[in-house]
This record gives structure tokens, sequence and C-alpha cells, in this order.
């Protein structure tokens, strides 16, 4: 399986994904402008106006090409750093939520490992449209098993290495994600690690997709679940500033 990714993939798929949103952003910038001229608004607030949406529909842009195609996020050196591959792993798992791009790099990180790969969407909870696109265009793994977020079918503390790479955020209530962090902590050995990488809902997260870092959660929210969860440490480590990497051990 090739593993190099085209050029400027990721913002690409950002951009095929969220088109609905552009569409419609385009279509209220239009209108709003119109409305604005007819009624002789000043132009200094017509200026002000198209400079707020144009902000909002390229900035989430810019930050997806610096992260997901600049920033090094696919060639996983931020793994490397975690030392991981000293604890010699027999056993990985990687969980996604239909939309998989790491499962054929986790196992060229991790060649001696066995690597299972889980996919929990479900189309009833799971609604966004953008989902729903990125799924038609996903790798699929082999042997990738559909699953429910609150049963993975493996044995307890059989695993040395659980992966939710930008995924666990598609679970919007909290009482799912407790529930799932808790099947995580089963099958997780108890000197294993669980590898979370998440954008945040905070302040640099929001000057990058202004309302959109409300699809995203807060490290307080996170902390909260893998404590509920049972999970002993919840340490973060930065990758860019629009991006967390949350290490934890039951």
């Amino acid at each position: 399986m090739e593993l190099k990714r085209r050029k400027f993939q990721g913002v690409l798929n950002i951009l095929s994904f969220n088109r609905h949103f552009y569409v419609i952003g385009l279509m209220v910038l239009a209108f709003t402008l119109a409305a604005l001229l007819f009624f002789k608004v000043p132009n200094f607030w017509i200026w002000i106006v198209a400079a707020a949406f144009l902000y909002g529909l390229i900035m989430p842009l810019v930050i997806s090409a610096y992260v997901y195609d600049f920033s090094g996020y696919y060639d996983f050196k931020w793994l490397k750093k975690l030392h991981l591959n000293d604890q010699k792993p027999k056993q990985i798992v990687n969980i996604n939520a239909g939309f998989d791009e790491t499962s054929f790099i986790l196992k060229s990180n991790f060649p001696e490992a066995t690597l299972k790969v889980f996919d929990f969407y479900n189309a009833k909870q799971h609604t966004e449209l953008a989902i729903v696109r990125a799924r038609k265009v996903s790798m699929v793994y082999p042997d990738t098993l559909q699953i429910k977020s609150d049963e993975i079918p493996l044995e307890d503390q059989s695993v040395d290495i659980i992966f939710l790479l930008s995924a666990a955020h598609e679970i919007r209530t909290h009482k799912e994600k407790v529930a799932f962090l808790r099947e995580c902590h089963r099958i997780c050995k108890p000197n294993g690690n669980i590898i979370t990488v998440e954008h945040l809902r905070d302040f640099p997260n929001f000057f990058a997709f202004t309302i959109g870092f409300t699809h995203f959660f807060s490290k307080k929210v996170w902390e909260k679940a893998f404590q509920e969860a049972g999970f002993s440490s919840f340490e973060e480590s930065k990758f860019t500033p629009f991006m967390s990497i949350f290490t934890s051990r039951p």
C-alpha cells in the first residue's frame, strides 16, 4: 500500500468533506452584501462584513494545510518522540470514526506488532455530512471491523497501545464518550497506553476555525471523560498550537 500522501491532500479533504458549509457561507455572504448595498450602509461596514466572512471561510483551510500537509503530522515524527517502540508492543489497536488515513502508516511504524483496526461509525448517532462523504473515499485497512462505541471485541488487558487519532471527537455526548473510553480501558494492558490526538475547543482553534471550533471539546472535558472511564494518568503534549496529544494509562 502506498503511504505517500498527495500534495495538499489534507486541506483538499477538508474542503471536499465540508463543501456544503462553504456553499452556504458564500450564499449568506452574497445575500448579506446585497442587503447592505440596498440599504446604503457605509462602505467601511461592508468591507468589515466581507472580511469577517472571508476570514471564516479561508482561515480554516490555511490552518488545515499547515497542520495536515506541512507540519509532518502524517510523518509521525511526533509519535517517535513518545518512544512507544521501546516497549516493543505486540498488539496495537487503531480506532477511527469511518475515515482512516493512519492505519497503514501505523503498521509501518510498528512492523513487528499485530494491528487491529476498528470503526465505530454509526449512521444513526454520527450524522455529520462530512463523515458520510469521508467514508466514501477512505482507505480501508484489511479486516477492519465495524463496532459499537461501547463494545470492542477484544479480551481484557490484551492491548499494548490504542490509537484514537482525530476520531474520538465524533462521539458527541459525554455519556457515550465515557462508555467508549471504559472499553478502551478494559482492553488496555496495565502498562499500556492510549494515544489520543485532537483539536481542542480553545483560543488557538477559535482563531483557526472561528465558530467551527465548537465541533471539538476542551481539555477539561477530555480529562473528565478519561478520569470517569478509570484512567489513572492524563498527560498533554502539543503538536502545533492547534493539536494536542493526550497520553493516558489505565
